[in-house]
């Protein structure tokens, strides 16, 4: 298992030609025949590495702009041919065919292409055919051909060829490499091909996703958990400017405070606690965004995940320093931020740039997975010019400011969801009960004396008007909900013997996950 294959014979062909020369001339200075293709065998021509172009070994030109040039069985046979077994060996030294023992290619640029907004052709053309076949054919004969799929693997496979060749344990692993690779290559092509108009979603779903760390623990100290990316973007790939390592419960937080900012296009501060928000709040600036969101629950932000959706300032610094909190997780920092918020030790500091929301959330179940459209908010605008107002006189400008504030931060709060508001802050907040009358109780409770002149949004309707009583009871002066309940009469009824404003929105923003 640890006998190491000297390499004798490569072939070359690759379409990001990073470090190329480099590789060339270590497989060069150490007497490897070096096979290449089109634009791989000029840039090693031109470079003085001597190199045989595949068209002289097969006998036949590339054709049809370079779409067909290593589908050829003097190529495959070479690739394939099991060295250990003598028929193989025997059959291709009969047709004059040589054997590899190294393949380094990577593939043609085609998640890149679709990103650039390129046309339909110009992607088409980036689909690779010849590079995953000859990675697939040197991955299934790796005890004879080790094969090199990326170029993050050329320090690997020059400590290879300094050392005298691969191990079969190392061929194993550049092998498992390709067809990973191959893999996500193929499943980038079938979701850009995939076309879907009436349901919007795929009919066909997959996804790769890689293993960034090991965690500590997951939700409880007696379950094993890791964080995985499925790209470059979100919180996974945010940069921890400071702090311990962040944990399971650290992420599933960071990523609702994350997502509930971006339902506000001012500048906003989402307080989370078991992924529940004890404050949400908008203000002139970050700063004060955060003392108001702080003012709705202080004693639940005790130890809470913080985001902010814009750069915080050394003013926010000074006040969030104030209180333990485990995270912290803003678009950027301004000079002198990090340097007051470091001074506490436990702190997460978190740096995020990728800021949109994924448009698709994914949830896994017992045999499979439910897909859904996200309920974003963040690019909606004035969601108020669709409401309905069916009780009450029509609210003042501030009124309904507050409102449309309670209907956005709302979204972020686990069904069955009560927000209370004033002044562009939730000063009481309802939870994940299991009936809207609780909920009520609770969001009120918490505001206390708060809760009079107040706004409320509700994330689905009042089945009854006891829930709507509740916050009326308490002085709450204007309500918006979803409507659509069989009672919605009698809840309309409640509200204008009340003397309150009432709208429907028509949309609901069940969040139970």
């Amino acid at each position: 298992m640890s006998e190491r294959k000297k390499i004798r014979r490569a072939l070359i062909s690759v379409s990001d030609k990073n470090r190329l020369v480099e590789i060339g001339k270590v497989l060069s200075n150490a007497g490897v025949e070096i096979l290449s293709t089109g634009s791989t065998a000029k840039t090693l021509q031109e470079a003085g590495i001597s190199n045989l172009e595949v068209s002289a070994v097969t006998g036949f030109p590339e054709i049809l702009d370079g779409r067909v040039k290593t589908l050829h069985p003097k190529i495959h046979s070479g690739i394939l041919a099991d060295q250990n077994n003598s028929e193989h060996m025997s059959a291709i030294k009969e047709l004059g065919i040589e054997p590899f023992d190294l393949i380094i290619i990577n593939l043609y640029p085609f998640a890149e292409t679709i990103a650039s907004n390129s046309t339909y052709a110009e992607c088409i053309e980036q689909i690779d055919i010849g590079g995953p076949s000859m990675l697939r054919g040197a991955a299934k004969n790796h005890e004879s051909v080790a094969v090199i799929s990326s170029t993050n693997q050329y320090d690997q496979l020059i400590a290879a060829i300094t050392a005298g060749g691969f191990t079969l344990v190392e061929r194993q692993r550049l092998a498992l490499e390709v067809f990973r690779t191959t893999a996500e290559y193929d499943l980038t092509i079938a979701h850009w091909l995939e076309k879907n108009p009436e349901s919007g979603l795929p009919d066909w779903f997959g996804s790769i996703f890689t293993q960034q760390s090991i965690l500590r623990y997951g939700e409880n100290p007696h379950q094993r958990a890791a964080i995985y990316s499925a790209g470059s973007k979100g919180i996974v790939a945010s940069q921890q400017l400071h702090g311990k390592e962040m944990s399971f419960n650290n992420y599933t937080d960071a990523d609702a405070a994350w997502r509930a900012v971006f339902d506000h296009e001012d500048s906003c501060v989402a307080i989370i606690k078991h992924a529940n928000p004890c404050g949400i709040a908008i203000g002139k600036d970050i700063a004060q965004a955060y003392v108001k969101a702080h003012a709705c629950d202080p004693v639940s932000a005790f130890g809470g995940v913080v985001a902010a959706n814009r750069n915080v300032t050394v003013e926010m610094a000074n006040a969030l320093s104030e209180i333990f909190t485990e995270v912290l997780i803003a678009p950027g920092y301004e000079s002198g931020a990090v340097e007051i918020l470091s001074q506490k030790p436990t702190l997460r500091i978190l740096q995020c740039n990728a800021t949109r929301v994924s448009n698709i959330e994914m949830r896994p179940i017992s045999g499979g997975i439910l897909l859904q459209e996200v309920d974003n908010l963040s690019a909606l605008g004035d969601v108020t010019t669709s409401w309905k107002l069916v009780a009450g006189q029509p609210a003042s400008v501030e009124v309904l400011n507050d409102l449309e504030f309670a209907w956005r931060a709302v979204r972020a709060v686990k069904s069955n969801a009560i927000l209370l508001a004033k002044n562009g802050a939730s000063v009481g907040v309802g939870m994940g009960q299991v009936n809207r009358v609780d909920s009520a109780e609770l969001a009120v409770k918490r505001a206390g004396k708060r809760a009079a002149g107040s706004v409320a949004s509700s994330d689905a309707f009042f089945p009854f008007a006891d829930g709507l009583q509740v916050l009326i009871s308490a002085g709450v002066k204007a309500v918006v909900s979803p409507g659509g309940s069989v009672r919605d009469e009698e809840v309309i009824a409640a509200a204008n013997e009340a003397g309150i404003t009432l709208y429907f929105t028509g949309t609901r923003h069940f969040s139970h996950a």
